[in-house]
């Protein structure tokens, strides 16, 4: 069910099979999965995953190829609730290993918010990436064409930008080495620092080769109506024609609430099996925070894996369901019970 503060209280006494910490493709479908299994689950979710904001899906299986992203999410989230799996709107502050189980402090609410505490056996990282924009004057100029004709993911989009003049939009010098992966879509490529960094004679060099052009000064804003991007204005005031581009910043983590628990990380991302466990046994991390590819199908996909091995885990530790769950969750609120994190949460 959707929690709501009325119902925090009753929900927090329970110790959950699975804390699933984020709701967007990699978290519904590993809730789906699990309450699929007979597991109970807690998804919390702070809102606006990254795929919400995705206006078109071109390749996700079985879909009309301009689905938004947020009707997927919807969706999912009603498909989820279906199955009786609870939901929280919420935002993980703090997850802290207990032995059996894990202690998350969740703030709920943005003005005046309260705090509480749940209990997880297993967790499920899910809370995804946010990817960095240009930084502009008026950044509502550029959230008015991401997602639209300026794009955050190659693999996603790149026949989207075929034969298209782009533009790549970087935060350093490795970050353009993009375009060349993008020449395979489009030879008509041009590249902007926005004035944040200095470009190597050896990379200048390269771009003259392949006939890229190379704008170093800084962004005035960008160009279009309706959510199309036509071009960039720069600073002296000249305009640069484009019909698509492609944001290759960085992206921000949203795993904070980790930062007490050792786990193992590969250039900001989880590293996990092929399962998705980390090097946490009872930690998995799906989606855009494992190392590998940031699609939606392979979020819905590590979803998938991650429920099947928890469920796995949980069948052979103690065999019948049925005949043993009241038994080890009686013994496990007896264990697990610390009034001093309680507490503090309030």
């Amino acid at each position: 069910m959707q929690l709501r503060k009325q119902t925090l209280k009753s929900q927090s006494k329970q110790i959950y099979d699975v804390l699933v910490v984020g709701g967007g493709a990699a978290g519904l479908s590993a809730g789906i999965y699990l309450q699929r299994y007979l597991l109970s689950t807690l998804i919390i979710d702070k809102g606006k995953a990254r795929s919400f904001w995705m206006q078109e899906l071109h390749n996700y299986l079985g879909l009309p190829p301009d689905t938004p992203g947020r009707d997927v999410l919807k969706q999912g989230k009603e498909h989820y609730l279906s199955l009786e799996g609870d939901y929280l709107n919420g935002y993980v502050e703090e997850v802290i290993d207990e032995g059996e189980t894990f202690a998350v402090r969740v703030r709920i609410g943005r003005n005046n918010p309260t705090y509480e505490v749940f209990r997880s056996r297993y967790l499920i990282a899910a809370s995804g990436i946010i990817d960095h924009l240009p930084k502009l004057n008026n950044m509502q100029n550029v959230f008015d064409y991401a997602g639209y004709n300026l794009h955050v993911c190659l693999i996603c989009d790149g026949y989207e930008m075929r034969d298209k003049r782009a533009g790549v939009f970087g935060s350093s010098e490795s970050s353009l080495e993009v375009a060349f992966s993008l020449g395979w879509f489009t030879p008509h490529i041009t590249l902007f620092t926005n004035g944040a960094f200095e470009v190597t004679d050896e990379l200048r060099e390269r771009l003259h080769t392949n006939n890229y052009q190379l704008v170093e000064q800084p962004i005035t804003r960008f160009l279009g109506k309706n959510h199309q991007m036509t071009g960039v204005e720069i600073a002296d005031g000249s305009v640069v024609e484009l019909d698509t581009g492609l944001i290759s910043m960085g992206s921000k983590y949203h795993a904070d609430y980790l930062k007490n628990i050792d786990l193992e990380y590969q250039s900001g991302n989880l590293v996990t099996d092929k399962m998705n466990r980390t090097s946490h046994p009872r930690i998995f991390a799906v989606g855009d925070l494992k190392v590998g590819m940031n699609q939606v199908v392979i979020a819905a996909a590590d979803g998938a894996l991650a429920a099947t091995q928890i469920w796995r885990d949980i069948r052979r530790s103690e065999g019948n369901r049925h005949s043993s769950k009241a038994t080890n969750s009686n013994s496990l609120h007896n264990q697990v019970d610390n009034p001093n994190l309680t507490k503090a949460s309030a």
